[in-house]
């Protein structure tokens, strides 16, 4: 495991992340994320580290308009899968794809495209299991409304479970799923399809 990566982790932790955070700025499992952060600074300990890959798409996330491309690509892949209403961005490297996304798919289809914000549970300081991420008030209401959720990368699925779930749960249609990677292999999820721009696969 790279010590750039371990002294990343340490330093988002020393700025109050939570797990779950870092999780999502490295874009590592929450297991990298937790064994990143119990290493010591220039000096690895002998502790073998998860399986994982990690991601840097620093390149596409300085650029406004590459971030444009990459939303449009997805939102190619969504309108696929039939009309869309909402935008539904996963917190926090989903929210700028689904923020140009709901403005591609109104040029594309000449309709109203909502936006909404997810914020997953392992974002909380002490999510328990029965918890669950919120859809924020501040955007667009998910009732009655047919969704493309959409975020940067899948590591393990648990969030696009619980997305799925939460927006079901509140009256929402989520038709399809749209990231830029994924590191999972999922096809679907509770009847729900996946799509991904890049799937890795770990050989063994």
């Amino acid at each position: 495991m790279n010590q750039d990566l371990i002294n990343r982790a340490q330093e988002l932790r020393n700025h109050g992340f939570t797990t779950g955070e870092i999780a999502d700025e490295l874009n590592v499992s929450m297991d990298t994320a937790q064994w990143l952060t119990l290493q010591r600074k220039e000096e690895t300990v002998e502790a073998e580290a998860p399986v994982d890959i990690a991601i840097n798409w620093n390149s596409l996330g300085g650029s406004a308009s590459r971030l444009r491309y990459v939303a449009a690509a997805l939102s190619d892949i969504a309108l696929k899968h039939g009309d869309l209403d909402l935008v539904l961005g996963i917190a926090t490297s989903g929210v700028p794809f689904a923020t140009m996304m709901a403005d591609v798919i109104e040029e594309l289809t000449g309709t109203t495209t909502c936006i909404s914000i997810f914020h997953p549970k392992k974002h909380r300081t002490n999510p328990t299991n029965s918890d669950e991420g919120a859809i924020s008030s501040n955007f667009g209401t998910v009732e009655g409304k047919k969704i493309v959720v959409v975020d940067d990368v899948i590591t393990s699925g648990d969030t696009i479970t619980d997305v799925i779930k939460v927006v079901k749960d509140h009256g929402g249609d989520p038709v399809v799923v749209t990231v830029l990677i994924d590191k999972s292999g999922l096809e679907e999820v509770d009847g729900v399809p996946v799509e991904s721009l890049i799937k890795v696969s770990q050989l063994s």
